[in-house]
């Protein structure tokens, strides 16, 4: 049994690994189309580094949960549950961080509690409307 939690989270690992590939892939376009749209060169950097910073919670999120499976599925022992704190500890801190730079915001001052994926999609979804409203003056 012990293999297939290694396996879970080594995918879970993967997982978190793809994410961030992807939301940087994806907020380099968002980035770029953002200029393209001659919205300016500060708004496009806005738009970049909030989707990257998106992007990399939800890959923490994810890999901090691999770490977890990791740990609580092998054999214990006092290095490994230390060894497990610091990691979720230092991700803790890093997401924390990375979500105060995003939000501009304290987490626990915001009114709506936001993960790394629904900042990330509501990027993508702000960057489709805004498609849409050039498409239509285009017309």
């Amino acid at each position: 049994m012990e293999h297939v939690f290694t396996a879970v989270a080594v995918g879970l690992e993967a997982a978190g690994a793809i994410a961030m590939i992807v939301g940087f892939l994806i907020a380099l376009v968002l980035g770029l189309r953002a200029l393209g749209r001659r919205k300016g060169a500060h708004d496009a950097y806005q738009v970049l580094r909030t989707t990257l910073g998106a992007a990399i919670l939800l890959g923490l999120e994810i890999l901090v949960a691999a770490d977890l499976i990791r740990t609580i599925t092998s054999k214990p022992s006092m290095e490994d549950a230390l060894i497990l704190g610091l990691i979720v500890l230092i991700r803790t801190v890093l997401s924390m961080s990375i979500q105060i730079e995003i939000e501009g915001v304290l987490p626990w001052r915001r009114a709506l509690l936001r993960s790394g994926g629904q900042v990330l999609a509501e990027q993508v979804r702000r960057d489709r409307d805004e498609g849409r409203e050039q498409g239509d003056r285009q017309l």
